[in-house]
């Protein structure tokens, strides 16, 4: 195993329903935001969020001395839970978050007592292949999954060929842009609000430039996610998607169509973000789901 230290916080008492708040790629646990988490405890829940590996205040690594893949990443999930004693927890989980999550309640079914996965896509879907597809406009073949918007393919090919921002505002300000175009056209953006936030995940990440390393994990074992396995899931599921989903449209309805009696909820407005805006209605579904 390798020798990484994750970091974690936990909120609510012990003897709580617990809840572990998985993260999507190359993103800190703080993106869980503090007024989600709040309606959660307040709701009897112990709530567990964690910077991923490369992100945050967690462990950063040398990739090319020490290189991992994203069979790490998920079995620090396996870490995360270990390390504040949870034998079982419900898994809540955003993005890539929600592949990891599939995949824990396929790979261990005794350990996760409900699932939610929120603006996610089917475990074994080839989600980054038709991501990539997108960004080269290549065409996708015959059932792959639906492609992002339009802004987003738009927005991703500018960043992939433009040079990375050498200043702290710059960078920033570029984060702030993602940020935008991951919020949807439904609801308006609040930039003060957004510039807040990347401040914060700029400001206390030991590295930023090392979250590129989960993309080097991802290349390191293309063939990661299991295909065909979803029929398998025990848990009681819930799929969360955004009506404004620009990352990943469509992809909740396919996670629930393969997890047997999978609800899905789509919330109005939300796009791939966490907006202040729908906390309440995302917090009242998942306290609902996880009352055990």
């Amino acid at each position: 195993m390798q020798n990484v230290n994750i970091w974690s916080e936990e909120f609510g008492a012990a003897t709580d329903e617990p809840i572990l708040l998985i993260m999507g790629s190359m993103s800190q646990g703080v993106l869980w935001p503090e007024e989600f988490v709040g309606l959660l405890t307040a709701g009897g829940r112990r709530v567990i969020r964690y910077d991923h590996r490369d992100t945050g205040r967690s462990d950063t690594v040398d990739f090319e001395k020490t290189p991992y893949t994203w069979t790490d990443i998920k079995n620090d999930v396996y870490r995360v839970m270990d390390a504040h004693g949870l034998d079982s927890a419900h898994l809540v989980c955003h993005s890539a978050g929600g592949l990891l999550g599939q995949y824990i309640a396929v790979e261990a079914p005794e350990r996760v007592r409900s699932l939610t996965v929120i603006g996610s896509s089917p475990l074994g879907g080839g989600e980054g292949a038709v991501i990539m597809r997108a960004l080269m406009g290549e065409p996708q073949p015959e059932g792959s999954l639906p492609e992002p918007t339009p802004d987003f393919v738009a927005f991703f090919r500018t960043l992939i060929t433009t040079p990375p921002p050498t200043d702290r505002r710059a960078q920033i300000d570029l984060m702030i842009a993602e940020q935008r175009v991951l919020h949807g056209t439904a609801l308006p953006f609040d930039e003060d609000a957004a510039r807040r936030l990347q401040e914060r995940i700029y400001d206390r990440a030991r590295d930023l430039s090392a979250v590129a390393n989960h993309r080097l994990a991802a290349a390191a074992e293309p063939d990661f996610e299991p295909v065909g396995v979803l029929h398998q899931v025990k848990a009681p599921t819930l799929v969360i998607e955004g009506s404004h989903e620009p990352a990943k449209p469509g992809h909740g309805a396919l996670i629930a169509d393969q997890i047997p009696d999978a609800r899905l909820m789509i919330v109005q407005g939300m796009g791939h973000t966490l907006l202040p805006e729908v906390h309440d209605e995302l917090a009242a579904a998942i306290l609902t789901h996880t009352a055990g």
